[in-house]
């Protein structure tokens, strides 16, 4: 059967439009496959009950590129992160990191001061990359000068009206090794030097309270002229599931570790810490609703003879803890709290929060309970990876507190410290 020639140009024309538009059908259809994904991310970030002014989207925006606190990028950045609670409302200082080699050589160097005159200096350098990035080698120095820090007396009786200041210096050597079996978990092993001071209260804004060394002269602390020097040694494993550790909505945390301080002058500070601590973040309502529990204990060892100095005792109290108590409200040799949490998406960058703590202090372990309780509401502003700000207010036996802070609850900067806690910060 013959094709008359006007036939076999329309079927030749109708071929060239086909194979010309293939490419325009791949790229609609790549175009299609970007668009749908870039739906699915916008619905997977929480849209809000109400409509979210654009002054809010613009300082999210700004805080994610210069505050979101992760070492992803060479230069000068903002060190917001390297100091302890009770300092003052706000902290900041001028850091600098960079990579090199082709991210195998990692260095960072960085200073704070607070509003009441903390001060903190520290450098690190690291070789994150080894044995094809499942092993990382490092060392950090940390010099501090807390001036103005709470106690309260030992015990969970210990009242109200004891509340004094004593001031802490300390300089802080420490190497590291961290291997990675698995991406989300991480085993880690320390050694460190670590030289406390106790010294008189002093600082900017310097409030009308007593001075430790005299509202506690018998403390084992205070009878001793001069702080020892510690050899500190540390192990440990971390397992870590969640989605964004600045500003989680999914997954789980789970760490155990075991810490030993050796006294090298005097020999009656020798003990060893032991902590476990869980976290657990549950989405609902495709993750406008996140459901966030926190449970965290920590006890202290000692041979016969042997005491924990206060300032590294397991203290409970403060933003982390139990938020309706003072910051290092309680100390003894062993701590429990329980964290709950639920945050209801108000806006796409600003949720609202309803939160219980229970936890408390005790000599012995057995006596552990949740006994001191805070139940209270907040405020979190924050992008998809990070929590720039949140507002709290809380109520328990001891009061009212409200209190804002530019971190995420429940996540303390513990997790990301190298060197030893001095003075323990819950």
């Amino acid at each position: 059967m013959s094709i008359s020639r006007p036939i076999r140009r329309r079927i030749v024309r109708a071929a060239l439009v086909a194979v010309s538009a293939l490419p325009l059908a791949a790229h609609a259809q790549e175009r299609g496959a970007t668009q749908k994904q870039k739906m699915e991310d916008y619905r997977f970030e929480p849209v809000g009950l109400v409509a979210e002014p654009l002054v809010i989207e613009r300082a999210v925006l700004f805080g994610d590129r210069h505050l979101g606190g992760a070492p992803v990028s060479n230069g000068v950045y903002v060190d917001t992160n390297n100091m302890i609670t009770g300092g003052g409302w706000i902290s900041a200082g001028p850091g600098y990191r960079r990579w090199y080699n082709r991210d195998s050589v990692f260095v960072d160097a960085s200073a704070a001061i607070s509003w009441r005159g903390y001060k903190t200096a520290q450098a690190r350098f690291e070789l994150p990359k080894l044995a094809n990035s499942r092993f990382a080698l490092g060392t950090q120095v940390r010099l501090q000068d807390f001036t103005q820090i709470a106690f309260f007396g030992e015990g969970a009786r210990s009242p109200e009206s004891q509340l004094s200041e004593y001031r802490l210096k300390s300089r802080n050597l420490v190497g590291y090794a961290t291997y990675r079996p698995l991406e989300w978990v991480d085993v880690n092993a320390s050694i460190g030097w670590l030289s406390p001071s106790i010294l008189p209260r002093a600082g900017l804004f310097m409030r009308d309270r007593p001075d430790a060394r005299d509202l506690f002269p018998t403390n084992i602390v205070f009878t001793r002229s001069d702080q020892p020097t510690f050899i500190q040694s540390e192990a440990g494993v971390t397992a870590d599931t969640r989605d964004y550790p600045g500003h989680p909505t999914r997954g789980a945390l789970v760490r155990a570790y075991v810490t030993g301080f050796a006294d090298r002058d005097a020999g009656v500070f020798n003990f060893r810490r032991y902590e476990g601590e869980a976290e657990g973040f549950v989405p609902l309502a495709e993750s406008r609703v996140v459901i966030a529990l926190r449970g965290w204990l920590v006890t202290s060892q000692t041979g016969a003879g042997q005491s924990v100095p206060f300032y590294l005792e397991p203290s409970l109290g403060g933003q982390n803890t139990l938020r309706s108590f003072a910051d290092f409200r309680f100390h003894d040799r062993n701590m429990m709290v329980v964290n709950a949490e639920a945050r209801i998406a108000l806006m796409t960058h600003v949720d609202a929060a309803a939160f219980m703590d229970a936890g408390n202090v005790a000599a012995r372990v057995g006596d552990l309970d949740l006994a001191k309780r805070s139940y209270g509401v907040g405020l979190r502003l924050h992008s998809r990876r990070s929590t720039f700000a949140r507002l709290d207010v809380a109520h328990g036996a001891e009061g009212w507190r409200m209190f804002v802070r530019l971190n995420e609850p429940l996540n303390p900067s513990r997790l990301l410290r190298r060197t030893a806690p001095a003075p323990f910060v819950p």
